[in-house]
């Protein structure tokens, strides 16, 4: 079974619940783990070093990283750039209404931009299938 890594900003995490069950029912259909990071562990402020180093082993043992960054995230942008270090795919998500990161759309493989949870649905539906093979 494939495993993704989905990066998305802590603070706004409420905001994407929608798109964030609709890839979880998506990476189901096929066949791929997806490890929410904000929701898989919680760190205290003195434990920056124990919060990347677990993000950083997390990376290493995906498939690939899908990154939503519809609102800027500074903690996003490295589990990008350390993805990109390790010769991951990267999916970077972002509404069709945010604002454009080139450091993000430069170092993914792959840009989806979305109306809605349905959109990106389909979207992702899309381009796994394609990773897939």
């Amino acid at each position: 079974m494939k495993k993704a890594y989905f990066a998305i900003s802590y603070s706004n995490r409420n905001k994407f619940e929608k798109e964030i069950e609709s890839l979880k029912i998506v990476c189901n259909e096929l066949s791929i783990e997806l490890l929410v990071f904000v929701d898989t562990y919680n760190f205290k402020a003195d434990q920056e070093k124990e919060m990347m180093q677990t993000a950083f082993n997390e990376i290493d043992s995906s498939d690939f990283l899908i990154a939503e960054l519809s609102t800027k995230s500074i903690g996003v942008g490295i589990e990008i750039g350390y993805a990109y270090a390790k010769h991951k795919p990267i999916f970077y998500l972002r509404r069709i209404d945010a604002e454009h990161s080139t450091t993000a759309g430069g170092s993914s493989n792959f840009t989806i931009c979305y109306t809605d949870e349905l959109d990106l649905t389909k979207k992702m539906k899309e381009r796994l299938k394609t990773l897939k093979k």
